[in-house]
């Protein structure tokens, strides 16, 4: 049953427990911090912020996200209403929230939509080459 629980709610619990104060960058916006900088070959420093780290996980989840809409049966109407919920608690959420109200938070939330979307597609998709017709 621990297979149907949408991932992408990680993301949604970790921005929460940031934007409550708990975890995270001191000052006015955690999401601007700075969690590693790397300098390159061409000697440009590169840095990496505490909210692209946190894009960057979102997409990994995403990928194995889309790669559990692929599988067929009721479990897997389970897991799309699921995902349903956390876009919905996204939306909320953003609209509610004041710290949510963030080009982070946003990002997230689109990952969260093109989740819902995917899911739903590749369900369709899948269940239409599952059906035969026969003479």
């Amino acid at each position: 049953m621990l297979v149907n629980v949408p991932l992408l709610v990680v993301p949604l619990i970790v921005y929460n427990i940031v934007g409550l104060g708990l975890i995270g960058g001191t000052g006015a916006d955690p999401w601007i911090s700075e969690v590693m900088s790397i300098t390159m070959i061409s000697g440009v420093l590169w840095a990496m912020s505490l909210g692209d780290l946190m894009i960057t996980l979102s997409l990994f989840l995403l990928f194995f996200e889309i790669i559990k809409a692929t599988r067929v049966g009721a479990s897997s109407i389970i897991d799309h209403l699921l995902s349903t919920f956390v876009l919905i608690a996204y939306l909320v959420e953003f609209l509610i929230v004041g710290y949510a109200a963030h080009a982070v938070f946003f990002i997230l939330m689109i990952i969260a939509l093109v989740d819902v979307i995917a899911g739903f597609s590749i369900s369709i998709r899948s269940a239409t080459r599952d059906v035969s017709f026969t003479n």
